[in-house]
């Protein structure tokens, strides 16, 4: 069974930075596209920034120049570094994942999400 993991998440005060961090485990051949997702009180849940195999990358308008994707996948592994917080970037951070598992299929996976709040 495939799961993401995520962690990283945290209280931070307005101009600080976190990173957070998704690592897939199970049995599987390949993630594909790997993206975070975020979801604040009473907002539906949004795209903040997605890599693809290949390296490319987008991003929401809202986080351009300050949020970076990136993916080491000898770790399987996705990471999302924020700097320059802002209180309106406080939510919930999920991970979502297009991965190929063992039986040869490609589904669309979610982590359990971590919170994150930007307040002083």
């Amino acid at each position: 069974q495939v799961q993401l993991v995520e962690s990283g998440g945290g209280l931070v005060q307005p101009g600080g930075s976190l990173r957070l961090s998704c690592a897939a485990s199970g049995s599987f051949f390949s993630l594909y596209a790997m993206g975070w997702y975020r979801q604040a009180p009473g907002k539906q849940r949004e795209l903040v920034a997605r890599i693809f195999s290949g390296g490319n990358t987008n991003y929401a308008d809202s986080v351009k120049g300050r949020f970076t994707i990136s993916r080491d996948n000898a770790k399987n592994t996705v990471y999302l570094q924020m700097n320059s917080l802002k209180p309106e970037d406080t939510a919930v951070y999920y991970c979502n994942g297009f991965i190929r598992a063992t039986t040869g299929l490609v589904n669309d996976y979610w982590g359990q999400g971590t919170q994150v709040t930007v307040s002083s």
